[in-house]
């Protein structure tokens, strides 16, 4: 394993808007290569502009990527392979909910897809370089709501009673689930794997909310929310943060660790989720 350079090369997934930008200019600012994947053109170069403004003495680049294209994901993790020998810092950010059920071109329901299986994809494509970078970090923004999460594998797509509440708050969970398998399976790499809960943020994640919950959402963005920058420093802390050096399979809210869900901390769920996702996702499982 090699030493960890001063300048870490960070990828941030869902970069161009809310906490991934806000996170992406933080990490720039203390000296970072920052790598800023997004799905719009537009806005991924506005967001980069806006960090080479900010930081003009960084390097920062983008890549595309429509996250509810497992082949978009596949085509992501081989140009990031081709033009990066070392991965110091992978933040799965990409996130998204929809009103009502959406399948994606995979056939996939579209908040498990965007959530959780698009970044189960693009951190085993990348899984090799990460060990080999090592000490390396994933970091994963997870949420409060997979607290509200149910796996249930016989409808894990919810073709039968979906809500856009309980449909994110699954993926959530998997999001938990997910990086307390990577920390099992990861032990004596270097490579650590933790998940956050950003904070109740103020972005544009929800414009995707029924007509009827805008309201209320508008309100709580007034009085309960956090800025996207105070969620930005919550994924900033664990990509860099001596603090959390070496710590793995944690879950974290406020940059404290806290204990999450009782499912999310069943290990046989965590295996199963595993075995599942690999199969939608096309990579072979454990037994074949």
């Amino acid at each position: 394993m090699s030493t960890a350079p001063a300048q870490k090369t960070i990828v941030i997934t869902g970069a161009s808007d809310g906490i991934g930008l806000e996170a992406a200019s933080q990490l720039a600012a203390r000296g970072h290569h920052v790598v800023m994947v997004g799905r719009t053109p537009a806005k991924l170069t506005a967001a980069v502009k806006r960090i080479r403004d900010e930081s003009p003495d960084v390097p920062v680049e983008s890549f595309l990527c429509d996250f509810a294209s497992l082949d978009d994901v596949r085509g992501l993790a081989h140009e990031l392979l081709a033009a990066y020998p070392r991965i110091d810092v992978l933040v799965n950010n990409a996130g998204t909910v929809f009103d009502k059920r959406t399948e994606t071109a995979d056939g996939l329901e579209a908040t498990f897809a965007v959530n959780h299986l698009a970044g189960f994809l693009l951190t085993e494509l990348l899984l090799d370089r990460l060990v080999e970078s090592a000490p390396a970090r994933i970091v994963t923004t997870a949420s409060i709501g997979h607290f509200n999460g149910t796996m249930d594998f016989d409808d894990l797509g919810f073709e039968h009673g979906y809500t856009i509440m309980r449909a994110y708050s699954r993926s959530k969970l998997a999001n938990v689930l997910h990086t307390r398998h990577l920390a099992r399976r990861l032990e004596g790499t270097g490579v650590t794997a933790n998940c956050l809960h950003p904070g109740t943020v103020a972005t544009n994640i929800w414009t995707g909310a029924p007509w009827f919950a805008r309201p209320v959402l508008a309100v709580a963005r007034r009085v309960m929310m956090v800025s996207a920058a105070t969620g930005g420093e919550r994924i900033t802390h664990l990509a860099t943060s001596p603090e959390v050096e070496g710590r793995t399979g944690g879950y974290y809210e406020q940059d404290r660790l806290k204990e999450p869900a009782g499912t999310a901390r069943d290990d046989a769920v965590a295996d199963r989720l595993d075995e599942v996702s690999r199969t939608l996702v096309g990579l072979p499982t454990a037994g074949s």
